[in-house]
C-alpha cells in the first residue's frame, strides 16, 4: 500500500475530526504525513471556546446534540466523563413578552391573549382548508404547516434578520431541513407529554455540554493528532490548492510555502476554494463566486450581577431590536464561569460585508447591545462594565432562492476533482449543526483509510439515515430500541 500524505484545511468540527481520525493511522502504513492547517491561532472555528474577563465563552450558544451513534461514541470518547448534561431552556422575546420555545400552550396563551391566540388558531385551520400554493420559499413553506399568523409572529422577523433578505426571497430549503418533521400538532403534543420521549432536534430539552466549553472537544483532538504524530499549524492560513489534470498536487499558504500532498479534505469556504482553483472552468468560478455567506457580530458584555434570566440563549423576534439572540453564559455549566459573580451576556448580530454595520467600531456597537440589552428588561439596573467584540466573516451559507441551481454544477466540478474532498459548513455550503460536520470528518476519513465511496453532498442537516441511533446521556450511550 502505498503511504498517503494528508493535508486538511481547517480546524472546525468537519476538519478536527477529519485529521483525528486520520491521525489513528499514522503508525499503520496507511498514512506517512499528516498536516492540519488552521488559519486562526485556536481549534473548533465557530464551536470554538475562548477565555474572557476570568471566564469560558463559546462564540454564540453551541449545544451538541445527535442521534448517530457514530458521531455519539466519537464524542464520548474525546469528552471521557468532563461533561454534563444541560437542561434547555430558550424562549422567544416578542411585544415584550418570553414565549417559551419549545411551545407551552398556557404560557402561549397567556402572552398572545385569547385574542391573538385566536386568530392563530383560525390562520392555521384556514391553512389547512384552503392551503398556500408552495412556490419553494420559505414564507410559503412555513405558512402552510403553521399558518401565516404563526408565520408572522414566530418566524418571519427572526429569520429576516438572520439571513438579511426577504422570507419570500429564502429557499424553503433551510425549513425542510431545520424544522422538517415538525408540525403544530406534533409542537404542542410534545408540550403536553413535557417533551418526554421526544427526538425531534429542534424541541429536544436536554443536551451535552463539555466541562471547559464545547472548544474542548476540539482542543483535545488536537493533543491527539500531535500525539499520534500529526502536525496542527495554527495561524497559517491557506492560500490554495493547487491540481494537475484535474488532480491535487499541493497546497500553497498565504505566506507562498507550496507543499505536495496526495490527499486534501478542505472547509474552507468553497466559494474562495473554487476561485482559487488553477483548472476551474471560468462558469464554475463565476457560480462559487455567487453563493453568499451572512456575517456574524458577538457583542460580549460583562453585567455585574447574577441569576439574571434562566435560558441559556434567547430568540429576538422583535423589530424594534437589531439583535437576534442574547447568550447567557452562566446558565451552561459552572465550571466555564469559575466562581465569578458576574454574567457575560452575547448580543449576537448579523450582516454583509457590504453594510455599514459591518465596519463599525467597537464602540459604537457596544454601546448599541449595551441599549437593546437593557430596553429587553433583562438585566434591570445591573452595572454593565465591559464590553467585547468578536467578528465571524462567512458564518452562515445563505439558502436564497435558486441556490441550488447554482450550487449543484459546483458539486459536480469538485467531486471530479481526485484526491480533493470538502466538507463542513464552510466547505460544503450546508447550515451544519456540531453534529453533521463531525460526520462529515469521519465519512471523509473513512474514504481516505477505506477507500470508500461516502457521498459527503449527502449529509445535510435534516440527514437522518442512521445506521444506529443513540443519545448521549450522563452515564454514557443509550441506545434506541
Amino acid at each position: 500500500m502505498t503511504k498517503k500524505r494528508i493535508a486538511v484545511i481547517g480546524a472546525g468540527p468537519a476538519g478536527a475530526t477529519a485529521a483525528y481520525e486520520l491521525s489513528k493511522y499514522l503508525d499503520s502504513g496507511a498514512i506517512s504525513q499528516l498536516d492540519l492547517y488552521e488559519a486562526s491561532n485556536s481549534p473548533g472555528g465557530l464551536a470554538r471556546s475562548i477565555p474572557l474577563w476570568g471566564q469560558q465563552i463559546d462564540l454564540g450558544p453551541h449545544r451538541f446534540f445527535s442521534n448517530d451513534s457514530r458521531v455519539n461514541k466519537l464524542w464520548l470518547e474525546v469528552a471521557g466523563h468532563d461533561y454534563e448534561m444541560v437542561d434547555r431552556i430558550t424562549r422567544i422575546y416578542y411585544k415584550n413578552s418570553f414565549f417559551n420555545y419549545p411551545l407551552k400552550p398556557f404560557n402561549a396563551l397567556s402572552n398572545l391573549g385569547v385574542w391573538e391566540a385566536g386568530l392563530c388558531f383560525g390562520s392555521y385551520l384556514k391553512e389547512k382548508a384552503n392551503p398556500t400554493k408552495q412556490d419553494g420559499t420559505f414564507e410559503t413553506w412555513v405558512t402552510g404547516r403553521f399558518g401565516k399568523k404563526l408565520y408572522e409572529i414566530f418566524f418571519k422577523t427572526y429569520s429576516e434578520k438572520l439571513w438579511g433578505i426577504k422570507c419570500d426571497e429564502l429557499d424553503a430549503d433551510f425549513a425542510a431541513q431545520r424544522i422538517k418533521k415538525l408540525s403544530l400538532f406534533e409542537a404542542i403534543i410534545n408540550a403536553f407529554k413535557g417533551g418526554k420521549n421526544n427526538k425531534h432536534k429542534t424541541l429536544v430539552d436536554q443536551f451535552a455540554y463539555p466541562a471547559d466549553g464545547t472548544g474542548m472537544i476540539y482542543s483535545r483532538m488536537m493533543e491527539k493528532i500531535i500525539a499520534n504524530g500529526g502536525k496542527v499549524h495554527f495561524n497559517r492560513p491557506i492560500k490554495r490548492v493547487i491540481t494537475e489534470h484535474g488532480k491535487v498536487t499541493s497546497v500553497e499558504t498565504e505566506s507562498g510555502e507550496v507543499k505536495e500532498y496526495d490527499e486534501v479534505i478542505s472547509s474552507m469556504p468553497i466559494s474562495l476554494l473554487v476561485d482559487r482553483l488553477p483548472e476551474v472552468p471560468s462558469e464554475i468560478q463565476k457560480r462559487a463566486k455567487s453563493l453568499k455567506f451572512r456575517n456574524t457580530i458577538l457583542v460580549y458584555l460583562n453585567v455585574e450581577a447574577q441569576n439574571l434570566f434562566p435560558d441559556q440563549w434567547l430568540y429576538i423576534h422583535s423589530e424594534k431590536l437589531q439583535t437576534g439572540r442574547i447568550t447567557n453564559f452562566s446558565n451552561w455549566v459552572p465550571s466555564i464561569n469559575k466562581d465569578s459573580k458576574d454574567t457575560i451576556i452575547c448580543m449576537e448580530y448579523w450582516c454583509n460585508f457590504e453594510d455599514e454595520f459591518w465596519s463599525w467600531d467597537e464602540s459604537r456597537l457596544i454601546e448599541l447591545a449595551k441599549k437593546e440589552l437593557r430596553a429587553t428588561g433583562l438585566t434591570g439596573d445591573a452595572e454593565i462594565s465591559k464590553g467585547s467584540i468578536y467578528k465571524i466573516p462567512r458564518c452562515y451559507p445563505v439558502y436564497y432562492s435558486g441556490y441550488k441551481e447554482t450550487l449543484k454544477p459546483v458539486e459536480h466540478y469538485l467531486s471530479s476533482i481526485e484526491g480533493l474532498q470538502v466538507i463542513g459548513r464552510y466547505g460544503s455550503y450546508k447550515y451544519n449543526n456540531q453534529d453533521h460536520s463531525i460526520l462529515m470528518g469521519l465519512l471523509s476519513s473513512e474514504n481516505v483509510i477505506e477507500g470508500k465511496k461516502n457521498n459527503l453532498w449527502e449529509i445535510n442537516t435534516d440527514y437522518d439515515s442512521y445506521q444506529e441511533e443513540s443519545v448521549i446521556t450522563k452515564t454514557g450511550l443509550e441506545k434506541f430500541n
